[in-house]
């Protein structure tokens, strides 16, 4: 008989995190690898903005180390809703926001308020951490696969049949892994979806919790569009997830806020304040502060944008290129966030000792090791382990290492090609 309850004796841990702990196995007996997998930013190539830096240095010696409000200081709320309204024109009053160390709290606690055990949930796939959630929630997660040709989004018509009886429907955009967005009638159709179950309901309404915490990082004529911007009648629906990690390389701070109905956020409030998962007092005394400062913000972010989007479109052209040889890799031109979707078809292909090469797990290993090359097969954000498609992460990359890479990856398919 199991010593824990049914959820946690059920709960499994993380492929991605799995897959670290191969690299730095590898890394330990002095391989030489590039890892491509971690969906965060190496400090001494993304540093944190170095007034924020400054700022959080100067908090702790002005003794803030009593605890915060439980939903965040008011000055940070303020901030965080100036900022908001001045980057995506949604305006929320300061206390319809939700302050908490991450984004993760924000999310489990969407999960949680606006979900009954066992009822169901919506999400595409490939996605993060969703089908996580939905376990320990105890909601009923429907899953919905996505196409390549839909940029991994997923569109209404997929969604229609579950809806009915659906408590929340998951969407991230800009998109972990894929690093693509809505355009403007993928979402307003899903919207319109909503809008009419809910017109159709009489009791508890079906929710949208849009995580956005890559909002800022999108490149080119890339558009980010959201449900309430484009439906201002989706704001009594819609739960946002935002936050400081990814567009500030921010992930160690653990700095997110949620907003929406100020009744749901208020649920939200009471749960977290029990877990007690805010940020430390010295972090939000000095993101109140900097989230102020205009120029400095928004310079940031245009260094970021720029140096994310140079290393990007570099694999993008470089993998272009590949597949301009023949060999069997394509690519989804970058569109946002810190990640390239590519492609990689070995299947009628064999590693030098014979193994074929069908699933992403055997292709991965066959990379790691040929290669010294890791990225994350898209099995291990929901899809079927046959799935061809892989995310690649440029948050550890140093610009220069981008063409001895791709020279890894040539020598590594042309050699399982003469495999076949």
């Amino acid at each position: 008989m199991p010593r824990v309850n049914h959820m946690a004796e059920n709960l499994i841990g993380s492929q991605i995190l799995a897959l670290a702990e191969q690299i730095r196995q590898k890394l330990r007996e002095g391989e030489k690898i590039y890892d491509l997998t971690i969906g965060d930013f190496d400090p001494h190539i993304f540093p944190i903005p170095q007034e924020l830096k400054t700022a959080v240095t100067q908090a702790y010696e002005a003794d803030y180390t009593q605890y915060p409000a439980s939903n965040g200081i008011g000055e940070l709320r303020t901030s965080i809703a100036a900022y908001t309204l001045r980057q995506t024109g949604l305006d929320y009053p300061v206390n319809d926001f939700l302050v908490s160390s991450g984004a993760r709290p924000l999310i489990y606690a969407a999960y949680t308020t606006l979900l009954n055990p066992g009822e169901k949930i919506i999400y595409p796939v490939p996605s993060w951490n969703n089908h996580f959630y939905t376990h320990m929630a105890q909601a009923h997660g429907v899953a919905i696969p996505t196409l390549p040709e839909n940029n991994f989004m997923p569109v209404a018509e997929q969604m229609a049949s579950h809806i009915k009886d659906a408590g929340l429907i998951a969407l991230c955009s800009p998109l972990n892994p894929a690093g693509t967005v809505f355009d403007r009638a993928q979402l307003s159709a899903i919207c319109e979806l909503v809008l009419e179950e809910n017109r159709r309901r009489e009791g508890k309404p079906v929710y949208i919790m849009y995580d956005q915490i890559y909002r800022s990082l999108t490149y080119g004529d890339t558009e980010f569009i959201d449900p309430v911007s484009l439906f201002p009648e989706m704001r009594p629906y819609t739960i946002y997830i935002d936050g400081l990690s990814k567009s500030f390389a921010a992930t160690g701070l653990k700095m997110g806020w949620a907003f929406g109905p100020a009744d749901v956020i208020g649920k939200m409030k009471l749960l977290l304040a029990h877990i007690g998962a805010w940020p430390s007092h010295p972090l939000q005394h000095a993101v109140a502060g900097y989230l102020q400062e205009d120029e400095k913000v928004d310079h940031f972010l245009s260094e970021m944008r720029q140096k994310l989007s140079t290393r990007l479109f570099a694999f993008y052209e470089a993998f272009s290129q590949l597949k301009a040889e023949g060999l069997p890799v394509d690519a989804i031109t970058p569109q946002a966030a810190l990640y390239l979707t590519v492609k990689i078809d070995l299947r009628d292909c064999a590693s030098p000792g014979g193994n074929p090469l069908v699933t992403g797990r055997q292709v991965y290993q066959y990379l790691l090791d040929e290669a010294g090359v890791a990225m994350v097969p898209f099995y291990a954000f929901g899809l079927e382990e046959t799935s061809l498609w892989y995310r690649l992460s440029v948050g550890t990359v140093q610009t220069e290492d981008i063409p001895v890479i791709m020279e890894k990856l040539r020598h590594a398919l042309q050699k399982a090609q003469g495999n076949k």
